[in-house]
């Protein structure tokens, strides 16, 4: 299988995955069968209670044609307070309900003599390769990948990704890393994306419009922009909410470069959050551009990170998209 190129000057980190940055990790349940090709995945800021111990976050909504729980708060609020979930677009609400279950589960007081909860799902619609309308997640499969979670974790056509699409291709989850600099410090910065977005055309590799090279290969559908993308960015750099919302806007750097134009239809949302809620002191706005370029590296490196992981996928209707690199080998 072929490799995505390396983008940009930084290197990765280790693992070249959002688990570089010390206690993320990641964890799948996929659901795959016939025209079921859909799931849940579930990013856990740290290892212990997110209820009890908060850490900063901003949001920053690219484009807003999408169908988030929580989202409103985290930016009136600039905190997680339960791990973050991802499904599609029918399973937000299940997955919603599993996280406050599993809040009140270790916290028994939530909602009563201590405040409610802020589950936080986001989506992609997954109704291509998978069939939305058979309301196949439940709440068990958030529980599956909440438990599965863990510093190395599956890439491509899983979890949440199963039944993605990207630039008519298979899509899915990606994951990448950045080492960084501010000062004399030594940062990290990773990127995990749900990569539902994007024609064939538009498609653009470390800067080569591939797309159009592939394009002769595939019938052209000149259909409106109806994807999305979750782009989540964590960080060990001390930064407060406001700052984390400015790292979260360079998202939309990294995603431009592979060729997105943010369509009507397409729901563009990115997160950052910080790990290092111990309140150190903050790193100054003036010097946050390392960070920035970390932000747009690390995503654009997880968009092309999703599309060569992800293998093609047969789902409902006879519906198939083949992934990138089976694609690849018709170019001219």
């Amino acid at each position: 299988m072929m490799q995505a190129p390396d983008i940009g000057t930084l290197e990765a980190g280790p693992r070249g995955a959002i688990a570089d940055v010390a206690g993320v990790t990641v964890g799948h349940c996929t659901l795959d069968e016939g025209a079921i090709q859909t799931g849940v995945t579930v990013v856990r800021p740290h290892r212990g209670d997110a209820y009890r111990d908060k850490v900063p976050a901003g949001a920053c909504v690219i484009n807003g044609f999408g169908k988030s729980i929580g989202l409103m708060q985290v930016e009136e609020l600039g905190v997680l307070e339960t791990p973050i979930a991802l499904t599609n677009t029918f399973g937000v609400g299940t997955v919603a309900n599993a996280q406050i279950r599993a809040v009140i589960g270790a916290n028994p007081q939530v909602g009563r003599d201590e405040p409610s909860v802020n589950p936080l799902v986001f989506e992609c619609n997954d109704g291509y390769l998978n069939d939305m309308q058979a309301l196949a997640i439940g709440e068990a499969h958030y529980m599956n990948a909440l438990d599965a979670c863990g510093a190395d974790f599956e890439r491509g056509a899983v979890g949440a990704g199963r039944g993605m699409s990207c630039f008519e291709l298979k899509g899915g989850i990606g994951s990448a890393s950045r080492l960084l600099d501010i000062g004399e410090r030594a940062y990290k910065a990773g990127a995990l994306v749900l990569a539902n977005f994007g024609r064939l055309a538009q498609l653009t590799i470390a800067g080569e419009a591939v797309g159009r090279a592939l394009q002769p290969a595939r019938a052209s559908r000149a259909q409106p922009e109806r994807g999305s993308i979750i782009m989540l960015i964590a960080t060990d750099a001390p930064l407060d909410a406001r700052q984390l919302r400015r790292v979260a806007m360079r998202a939309a750097a990294g995603l431009a470069r592979t060729g997105s134009v943010y369509g009507h239809g397409s729901g563009d949302i990115a997160l950052a959050f910080s790990t290092a809620y111990a309140v150190p002191p903050l790193v100054g706005d003036t010097r946050l551009d390392p960070l920035f370029q970390a932000a747009a590296d690390s995503v654009e490196q997880a968009i092309l990170d999703a599309l060569f992981s992800a293998e093609t996928v047969a789902g409902r209707d006879g519906h198939r998209r083949i992934s990138l690199n089976e694609a690849l080998k018709t170019r001219p």
